[in-house]
C-alpha cells in the first residue's frame, strides 16, 4: 500500500507582515480543498518567531501535490504573499516511515 504524502511549506514572514501573511497563508489551504488529491492540513504558528509558519498538508500522491503547485504558483493569492516574504518559502516532500509487522 502506497502512504500519503506529507508536503511541510515552511514559511518567514517579515516583520509587520504577520496578520496579512496568515490570512494569505490560510486562503492558499482554503483554496488547496479545490484540488483533486488533497486530503488535508494544518497551520502551526511558531510562539517564539513571530512570522514563522509551518503548513502540514497531506496529499494522496506527490503527483498530485506537485501538479496543485505549478498550477497555484501563479495565483493572485501567492502573488500577494511573495512580496511578504523574509525569505523563499521551503517545501519537502515527505511520506511516513512504515515499520514493517514482525
Amino acid at each position: 500500500m502506497k502512504s500519503i504524502i506529507t508536503v511541510i511549506w515552511d514559511t518567514w514572514l517579515k516583520p509587520g507582515a504577520e496578520e496579512e501573511g496568515l490570512r494569505l497563508t490560510r486562503q492558499v489551504w482554503s483554496d488547496m480543498r479545490m484540488f483533486d488529491g488533497y486530503i488535508s492540513h494544518q497551520i502551526f504558528i511558531d510562539q517564539d518567531a513571530a512570522g514563522h509558519l509551518v503548513a502540514v498538508a497531506h496529499w494522496q500522491r506527490r503527483e498530485d501535490a506537485d501538479r496543485v503547485r505549478a498550477i497555484y504558483q501563479d495565483s493572485a493569492t501567492i502573488r500577494q504573499l511573495a512580496p511578504l516574504l523574509a525569505r523563499p518559502r521551503e517545501r519537502w516532500i515527505t511520506c511516513e516511515d512504515e515499520i514493517p509487522a514482525i
